[in-house]
């Protein structure tokens, strides 16, 4: 009678199934981990004033729409002179803190040059920045408003006098024929007080449109004016009515007068001659889509 065979004994560890629930969960949240840290960007710092509607872990950092870092800590100076915002920016935005980086808080706002950030009366306030063009940085110090709009390089500047700013506003629309073709850039006072400058940007297709001898008016406001001949009320834009306006006509005078150069200087009339509206000289203008990108040479105010 043959013996019974031998029972083989197996040493291989068996995982309770309890066990892998866990183990999942810790995987992936040891995955999750390494994401966060292989997205993760530089921390910075910002100085405000006034920190009012910034939050820990809620108020984002939007460039272009897109969020790109959170605020992280929120805290009072040493000195008490303000707050200091503590943020992470995602590892795609890091080159956004470079050195002259300019932040600003988002709040609703309703003026003179326009409405903004009405959105954040729902979402809460935000932060945006505009990118900096230096080495990488970590310290900033934030703007206490929102800055003016970034203009192109590429158009032309030109220097407009006048008696007073009026409606005028950093960012006011310059119209030809009432199509938009420059911007107000900035104002100041004469160095000798006696009158205020206005530097104007226009677009690059439009430039020629300035000659020596075009003539600028105020085209901003509201104006209502009543003579013998009955009452007339200033003809002008929606956009200009609110922010204010310039608008130019250049004489139809044959042969045309050549172009006025950077910075030229010109006088900025209250309103506008009659005869200053009939003109309708034939001056080429350049396609957008064919401009040079050459920048043009910064202009001083």
């Amino acid at each position: 009678m043959s013996s019974p065979p031998t029972p083989r004994v197996s040493r291989a560890l068996r995982l309770p199934l309890v066990w892998i629930v866990p183990l999942i969960a810790i995987a992936v949240g040891g995955w999750m981990v390494f994401r966060e840290l292989h997205d993760r960007g530089p921390e910075i710092v910002i100085d405000f004033a006034d920190g009012s509607g910034v939050e820990a872990d809620k108020t984002v950092l939007e460039h272009k729409g897109v969020s790109v870092g959170i605020v992280t800590a929120v805290q009072l100076k040493p000195d008490l002179s303000g707050v200091s915002v503590r943020l992470r920016l995602t590892k795609s935005a890091a080159h956004l803190a470079g050195e002259g980086a300019q932040f600003w808080i988002v709040h609703p706002e309703i003026g003179l040059s326009g409405i903004r950030g009405l959105d954040t009366l729902l979402t809460g306030a935000r932060l945006n920045v505009r990118p900096g063009k230096g080495p990488p940085a970590k310290q900033f110090l934030g703007l206490t408003r929102t800055p003016p709009p970034e203009l192109s390089s590429q158009g032309r500047s030109f220097i407009l006098q006048s008696d007073r700013l009026g409606s005028l506003t950093t960012g006011a629309p310059v119209f030809y024929r009432e199509v938009k073709v420059g911007t107000v850039e900035t104002s100041r006072l004469a160095d000798d007080s006696t009158a205020v400058l206005v530097r104007i940007h226009l677009e690059a297709p439009y430039v020629d449109l300035v000659r020596t001898n075009t003539r600028f008016w105020n085209a901003g406001g509201f104006s209502f004016k009543i003579g013998l001949l009955g009452a007339e009320l200033k003809n002008t834009s929606l956009e200009s009515l609110v922010t204010g306006g310039v608008a130019f006509a250049t004489p139809d005078s044959t042969p045309l007068a050549p172009p006025a150069e950077e910075s030229a200087l010109f006088q900025l009339s209250s309103d506008a001659d009659k005869d200053w509206l009939k003109w309708a000289p034939k001056i080429p203008i350049k396609s957008p889509e064919t401009v040079s990108a050459t920048p043009a040479p910064a202009s001083k105010l």
